[in-house]
């Protein structure tokens, strides 16, 4: 049985680009903003790095297909150097390539680095992308408000929530967030917002209006990683090392066949599992000291609660409304920097802000949103739609 990668990767560095209407610098300055943070942090040359995964989603609105843009921006001459993608999850999955090369011992240092440019495509939401004929077939007229939406519809079906209960739990999600991301000086939006204001807004889709959603932005997030000794051997003595990194795809499952009834997302669930198992974790809601969740939509966050088997099924609702996920609830605070909601969804880079959130967390770095005594943190893409998607998951803990 493979024993997964547990505390063999320590993060040396990490690194986050300010997020928002990046006018003034492009994909390759943003790249440089994080990377430059990352190797000040980790306090090493860039020539010490020996590989490199970059996470793009965009490619068409961005810098093109390959990693020659990301490598030309960093300056990183002659190492192995690649692109990933994999929809709202690529900034994890750069990471995930960055940890098993040094998991693995072909590298002793990796960089992981993730870039988005939103703003300059003009568009509301995200682009358009190269879907191709499968995603043609399965999606042809969705949008992700309306892909999202259902989840809402299925939860209540099936827990009997009443529909003013749902969307006063859901505004508490957006409340939430505001509240936190006023404290992220990285953040694109750092504005309070009343529930009077969430619950009164334009509706986007039943039943998200718009505070319900995130919106599109600029942004990059770098890591560079090693192994524990040689972080330790660079002077290292707080150190945070990955707990776990798992995926889980869907295959097409829950849309075609009438095994899935549309209340939660099945791809979590499995990645979930799958990322305890790997981290030894057993009472989530016990362990976890704050958690950085995929909140494209409120009614994604809130599901995904018990998708993580944080809240029990069907129980969501109510510890959402009694502040269990809230900065001082007393339970596991989630989106502790304002998550997608405040720092917007540039692809390439979401995963690894998220990383670089709890990294910093863990580390007592977090300023004046800092959580006290926090030792493990968890981080979660979701990519794609419910019905069909990508789920990502991160665990980080302090190394003992």
């Amino acid at each position: 049985m493979a024993k997964g990668i547990k505390d063999k990767v320590a993060i040396l560095g990490m690194g986050c680009s300010q997020f928002g209407e990046r006018w003034d610098k492009g994909t390759s300055e943003l790249l440089a903003e994080a990377f430059d943070e990352a190797l000040k942090d980790a306090g090493i040359e860039r020539k010490e790095i020996e590989a490199a995964w970059y996470g793009s989603c965009m490619d068409a609105v961005n810098v093109g297909n390959s990693a020659i843009p990301a490598s030309v921006a960093l300056r990183l001459d002659s190492i192995p150097f690649s692109r990933v993608e994999n929809m709202c999850a690529t900034g994890t999955e750069a990471l995930r390539g960055a940890v098993y090369a040094v998991a693995s011992g072909a590298v002793d240092i990796a960089l992981a680095v993730g870039a988005e440019k939103l703003k300059d495509t003009g568009y509301g939401g995200l682009p358009p992308g190269f879907k191709g004929t499968f995603n043609d077939l399965w999606m042809p007229l969705g949008s992700a408000p309306a892909g999202f939406a259902q989840l809402a519809a299925g939860y209540r079906a099936k827990h009997g929530v009443s529909k003013e209960d749902l969307k006063r739990a859901i505004a508490h999600v957006s409340w939430k967030s505001h509240e936190n991301g006023v404290l992220s000086p990285k953040a694109h939006l750092r504005k309070k917002v009343s529930m009077e204001q969430i619950l009164n807004a334009p509706m986007i889709a039943e039943p998200l209006g718009l505070f319900d959603c995130c919106g599109v932005s600029d942004g990059a997030a770098a890591a560079i990683v090693t192994t524990p000794e040689i972080a330790r051997a660079l002077g290292r003595k707080d150190m945070v090392t990955i707990k776990a990194i798992q995926l889980s795809i869907g295959s097409g499952v829950e849309s075609s066949t009438n095994q899935w009834d549309g209340s939660h997302v099945r791809t979590t669930r499995n990645a979930a599992k799958k990322a305890y198992e790997e981290a030894g974790i057993t009472d989530p809601r016990k362990q976890l000291s704050l958690m950085e969740v995929h909140d494209c939509f409120s009614i994604t966050e809130l599901v995904t609660m018990e998708d993580l088997f944080v809240s029990k099924e069907g129980r969501a609702t109510h510890d959402v409304l009694d502040g269990f996920y809230d900065r001082t609830g007393g339970g596991v605070p989630c989106q502790v920097d304002g998550g997608l909601k405040c720092f917007g969804h540039p692809i390439g880079a979401t995963g690894l802000r998220m990383a670089y959130e709890v990294y910093n967390q863990l580390l007592g770095r977090a300023g004046e949103r800092q959580l006290k005594d926090p030792s493990l943190g968890l981080t979660h893409n979701l990519g794609g739609v419910p019905y069909l998607g990508i789920a990502a998951i991160s665990i980080l803990g302090l190394h003992s």
